[in-house]
């Protein structure tokens, strides 16, 4: 142990997404100069689904593009890196919704398509369904038992109507963690909205409305935050004061218990190497964190094994000088909407991203596929442009072909959190807590977003930092 031989700490970081990234950031603080960490990561390239690439010439996000201010994590952490001044904000620019073959204003006051009151949805659905909305908190309470977790398409539609879920409430979660409702947790993707109903009365619409406050008639504070040059920019900073030794393109093969701490088989079969530290931190996607765990934390590998994914594409585009966006911040698509000659949309949401958040030229992003619609992705680069162009001008009339683009395939991308998430992410914590000088971090425990990914990685480097500092004084 590094008490044992007064030397500096070793700690080893397998994955280097934004967790991966922070937790070696925080390792750094916490444990000093002298300490030696190691971060390593299968890709040739930093960030995970943070990712900014040249398109048009411009610095484009083609994974994630933002972050939300409701957690402050993110926007303090880029405070503490000295990145303050690159923070911006989205323009005043509405969102739309494309529902029963119109597009209309995406209603103000949902809490991820849960409304607050009847009157704001009247525009997207029909009278009955509105009607069903309006006459939701008559209904009798819903009670959920401490320990039981429920789909929101199941609840949602119980309560308020399928027609609710297709067109408000799958759009808006389609486009956080690509997955259906009826295949995702009420507890663990609206956590705030289970928390709330008792206040309530058992009124899910009460609930949402306690979480949006009062109407205000006012221009709202800014919900998202995004970085001047893009996430990449983050992501170097935090590389840089890591002051971490980078392996990239280093698979971690094997992760196994060695006397007085840990021992990692890195590299290609046949070329591997071995690195040992005293302690470890695993900021990896599930099907990763379940084979590296299955010896060391059988039960952790089993939490992670009921974690599936999904896969999602990014097409970024930057189109000719003089074309006209829609003045709107961009576009969903509710469940089951098609072109005019009956033909299904291929995208599920378009971005106006020159309007969304200004600038030149004239940039559009659209996102493709949710859980369940692998065809769509295995189609190849060109059929898809052609069809996403198709979408784009039975939407907006734009008719243009972009002078540049980029599809960016995220292949089992996004932890899907299931019915019984928030389970499974308790026993993966209960079980590596038992095990000294090993944390966990990343998007399939408890939240998809930066933020919450930042605050899994700075809870990592806490435990680890805690364990080493407390192991370091001779004995």
């Amino acid at each position: 142990m590094t008490g044992s031989t007064n030397r500096p700490a070793q700690v080893v970081v397998v994955g280097g997404g934004v967790s991966g990234l922070t937790a070696a950031y925080r390792l750094r603080r916490l444990l000093g100069d002298g300490a030696r960490i190691t971060l390593v990561e299968q890709a040739r390239l930093l960030g995970g689904k943070l990712r900014t690439v040249e398109v048009g010439g411009v610095p484009t996000d083609v994974g994630a593009e933002a972050f939300v201010l409701r957690n402050r994590s993110a926007v303090d952490l880029v405070a503490e890196l000295g990145l303050g001044d690159r923070l911006f904000h989205p323009g005043p620019a509405p969102a739309t919704v494309r529902a029963g073959g119109r597009t209309v204003p995406l209603p103000r006051r949902t809490y991820l398509g849960v409304p607050a009151d009847a009157d704001g949805v009247r525009e997207v659905l029909s009278p009955e369904a509105a009607s069903r909305v309006e006459a939701e908190e008559s209904l009798p309470p819903l009670e959920l038992a401490e320990d039981e977790d429920v789909s929101v398409g199941e609840v949602l539609g119980r309560r308020f109507g399928r027609e609710l879920v297709d067109d408000l409430v799958e759009p808006l979660l389609g486009g956080v963690y690509a997955g259906r409702a009826d295949l995702l947790g009420l507890r663990a993707t609206m956590p705030a909205l289970v928390a709330g109903l008792d206040r309530a009365g058992g009124s899910l619409r009460r609930a949402a409305a306690a979480i949006l406050g009062p109407p205000s008639g006012g221009a709202r504070p800014p919900v998202f935050a995004a970085l001047r040059g893009g996430m990449g920019v983050l992501v170097g900073e935090l590389a840089r004061r890591s002051g971490a030794e980078l392996r990239l393109g280093y698979p971690v093969r094997e992760l196994t218990r060695d006397e007085g701490g840990w021992r990692l088989e890195v590299g290609s079969p046949g070329r591997a190497e071995v690195l040992h530290a005293d302690a470890v931190v695993l900021a990896v996607p599930p099907p990763a964190a379940r084979r590296l765990l299955a010896d060391v934390a059988p039960a952790a590998s089993s939490g992670y094994g009921a974690v599936e994914m999904g896969s999602v594409a990014v097409l970024s585009m930057v189109l000719p000088d003089g074309v006209e966006l829609p003045a709107s911040s961009g576009v969903l698509l509710a469940v089951g909407e098609r072109h005019a000659d009956g033909t299904p949309f291929t995208a599920k949401a378009f971005t106006h991203t020159s309007v969304k958040w200004g600038g030149g030229p004239v940039r559009l992003r659209a996102s493709l596929g949710r859980v369940g619609e692998t065809e769509v992705l295995r189609r190849d680069d060109e059929d898809l442009l052609t069809a996403v162009l198709a979408d784009l001008a039975e939407l907006t009339g734009v008719r243009a072909r972009p002078v540049d683009w980029r599809l960016t395939r995220w292949g089992g991308g996004l932890p899907q959190y299931g019915v019984g998430h928030l389970a499974a992410v308790a026993a993966v914590e209960r079980a590596v807590a038992e095990v000294p000088g090993l944390a966990v971090a990343g998007a399939a425990l408890r939240g998809v977003g930066v933020p919450a990914c930042v605050d899994t990685a700075s809870a990592a480097a806490d435990r680890v930092a805690g364990h080493l500092l407390a192991h370091a004084a001779p004995r």
